[in-house]
């Protein structure tokens, strides 16, 4: 089968690789559409913590956004599976850790992460091997661009749900990039009062929401930071309301400070959100409904062949943010 392999810091081709064969409670999954984010972008540019810590290593294959049908089962796997169109969890845990027995999977410390860490490969090819207790059903009308953006959409559903919103609530959101405008989505279907706060906030404006570049002198219930600014972790415990709520999803590339003082003076829920992990039934089913809708974030479909380009390429911040890949489709040339 065709996969996009990166071999090294800025080096990416499609390669002719084996199929997978699905193990004892896997499945293969045809993938449909598979989506990239700041992670893949990291890998291919080497920048990825996880390449420094021996977490991952090249050569690797990337892809944790994704869906597809199922072609494939392995011992012990109902064939109620096959044919049917899924997307899964990131995270694979051991399944026999305190923490993965208590429905902790996401934070098992020997998890696997589809596309990321210890080798699982990625969806950024035409199969994806899979355990079965990681998928979820996707119903028909929740179409491949959809799909794809179940896992993003997760990260920001478990992000709205630590904000503890409530209708008439004020969230201000730092970053308007895929994961802060999922989680605008999300808090505006709720019934709050949306703010973002971006050096760029063209995209998001024309999605419907109030856009800052400064924050606005407004008391705010909550405040969701999913940036990647080392400062704004701060600066989020500093403007939400006494007694508000703060979450922590973003990653900055350095250490950032939070003064722990304005923290318990101010008496504030401080969250942090790993993984797409329980969020992400909550997720289709809000697609499914058409309560939320996040289609205008996808600028454009892909084939396998374009993904470095693509990767390299870097994000017109005024543009939607999120590429997806339909590995399935063919073109002349080999992106090096």
């Amino acid at each position: 089968m065709r996969a996009f392999v990166i071999t090294g810091p800025f080096q990416g081709e499609v390669l002719d690789v084996e199929p997978p064969v699905p193990g004892p409670g896997e499945v293969v999954v045809r993938v449909e559409r598979a989506g990239v984010c700041g992670t893949d972008a990291e890998f291919f540019t080497g920048e990825m913590a996880y390449l420094h810590d021996g977490q991952a290593r090249y050569p690797l294959r990337i892809g944790h956004e994704w869906c597809g049908v199922v072609t494939a089962l392995g011992a012990g796997v109902s064939r109620e599976w096959l044919g049917r169109r899924v997307t899964g969890d990131t995270m694979l845990g051991c399944q026999a850790c305190r923490r993965c027995l208590s429905g902790r999977q996401h934070l098992c410390a020997d998890r696997f992460e589809i596309g990321i860490r210890y080798g699982r490969p990625g969806a950024l090819a035409e199969f994806l091997p899979v355990p079965v207790f990681a998928l979820h059903v996707l119903p028909d009308h929740v179409g491949p661009a959809l799909g794809a953006l179940v896992e993003p959409g997760g990260n920001a559903l478990r992000a709205v749900r630590a904000a503890r919103l409530r209708a008439g609530d004020r969230l201000l959101i730092l970053g308007p990039g895929t994961i802060g405008l999922l989680a605008a989505m999300f808090a505006a279907a709720e019934g709050a009062e949306v703010h973002l706060l971006g050096l760029s906030t063209a995209f998001a404006r024309s999605l419907g929401f109030a856009c800052h570049t400064e924050v606005p002198d407004l008391p705010f219930d909550a405040v969701i930071d999913a940036s990647n600014a080392a400062r704004l972790p701060a600066l989020a415990a500093e403007k939400v309301e006494p007694g508000g709520r703060v979450v922590y999803i973003g990653l900055a590339g350095e250490p950032s400070l939070v003064d722990t003082r304005v923290i318990a003076l101010k008496d504030l829920r401080v969250t942090g959100v790993l993984s797409a992990s329980g969020g992400l039934a909550g997720t289709i089913e809000r697609y499914a409904s058409g309560a939320v809708d996040p289609t205008p974030l996808v600028a454009a479909t892909i084939g396998l062949d374009d993904v470095a380009g693509a990767l390299a390429g870097g994000r017109d911040p005024d543009q939607p943010p999120k590429i997806h890949i339909d590995p399935s489709a063919q073109t002349e040339r080999s992106s090096t």
